[in-house]
């Protein structure tokens, strides 16, 4: 008998799917039909790539803020643009940040290139190493490198140190097996490996430090690997983060009730779902701005001269504005409206506008103007 299982029977490699109740069926059906939508969306390039950088900050700020990490959203998007400078105090947090976007990177470039879906004991050794490189540590921590001694977070007790090699090969095993990798459903079946695997780690917490940020990178190399496209694979360390108090509840929970894991998966994929309807939004509101460019287009398309040009510049340039745009500040919404109004009078403002109003392509909202590219969802499928 080994030492872990006296202290940690929970430790099963075991789940019952039989278990999982129908809200949590429900939303995995959910998740797999909002990826596979999310999949299918063609996007701008310039659109695109503002979604995959917006979710790899929200990623990898989630992963390091609930290790303590205080850099926000918009330092971590300037890190990893490679605007950001901080001080000698600070450097670590920006180091911490690089670490794990070079660890998202190295896994999808790897998943790209065909690399094997399945786990390994040594992989995960390799996403600690990273996460800890460059790190001030103890002199007892070795990244990348098994425990070889007792560790536990506030009251919990990691599994003992001359078991965690064999348990860390073991969940590699078991999460490898048919059960958890069907040919039907490969995403609900994913997301219920990377969750597993993510408390497993947490269990077993086989290394010195970063733990977390291990288990996080794990869990994002299954999501990827089941097919969920980049941007969706970072909602789970954004969930986790932004129900931190939940997150380590439900942690402390499944260790406390030796190993009923099923609230901690609701909680998760409940997240998850959560966080795919946000992200389609984000997408909807893309595809509405590009349907409204085109609808533009289209209006001026056989209507040529200087006039008609300005029209259309002004109503595209007043799209960017979400607040409304005072009469007199209209002139002003963008530098090439302004070299175009340098010249002209009050009067011919005032005309522009009237025509664009004339023929809805903007609206009066208050003492103001805004583009009305809500027009757009006229065009949308009736339905009640």
């Amino acid at each position: 008998m080994k030492t872990f299982e006296k202290t940690h029977p929970w430790l099963s490699f075991q789940l019952d799917l039989r278990r999982l109740n129908h809200k949590i069926w429900m939303a995995l059906g959910e998740a797999d039909s909002k990826c596979e939508h999310i999949s299918g969306v063609p996007l701008q390039p310039a659109t695109a790539e503002n979604l995959h950088m917006l979710y790899l900050a929200k990623g990898v700020r989630a992963t390091t803020a609930i290790e303590g990490n205080t850099l926000s959203e918009e330092e971590v998007i300037e890190r990893i643009e490679g605007k950001l400078a901080l001080p000698p105090s600070r450097e670590y947090l920006g180091k911490e940040v690089d670490n794990i976007v070079k660890g998202c990177n190295n896994i999808g470039e790897q998943l790209m290139k065909g690399s094997a879906d399945d786990l390994s004991a040594d992989e995960i050794k390799t996403f600690n190493k990273i996460v800890l490189e460059g790190l001030e540590l103890g002199k007892e921590i070795v990244p990348g490198e098994i425990r070889k001694y007792s560790v536990g977070v506030a009251s919990y007790r990691g599994a003992p140190a001359e078991d965690c090699e064999y348990l860390l090969r073991r969940m590699c095993e078991w999460l490898n097996e048919k059960d958890f990798n069907p040919q039907e459903h490969r995403i609900a079946y994913g997301v219920l490996r990377a969750i597993v695997a993510h408390l497993y780690i947490a269990w077993i917490h086989p290394f010195g430090d970063g733990n977390g940020r291990t288990a996080r990178l794990l869990e994002f190399k299954i999501l990827l690997s089941s097919g969920i496209p980049t941007p969706a694979a970072h909602l789970l360390s954004n969930h986790y983060n932004l129900t931190r108090t939940e997150y380590y509840r439900q942690l402390d929970h499944a260790s406390k009730s030796k190993g009923d894991i099923i609230p901690f998966i609701q909680y998760a994929v409940e997240g998850f779902v959560d966080g795919l309807r946000s992200q389609l939004k984000v997408i909807q509101q893309q595809q509405l701005l590009v349907a409204w460019r085109d609808f533009i287009y289209e209006h001026f398309r056989d209507k040529t001269g200087k006039i008609n040009e300005r029209l259309r510049k002004l109503v595209l340039d007043l799209s960017a504005h979400k607040e409304p745009i005072l009469l007199a500040k209209l002139h002003q919404v963008s530098p090439r409206i302004a070299e175009l109004y340098a010249t002209k009078t009050q009067r011919t403002i005032s005309r522009d506008v009237a025509y664009l109003l004339k023929h809805n392509l903007i609206r009066r909202e208050g003492n103001g103007y805004v583009a009305n590219k809500i027009i757009m969802l006229s065009f949308l499928p009736e339905r009640k």
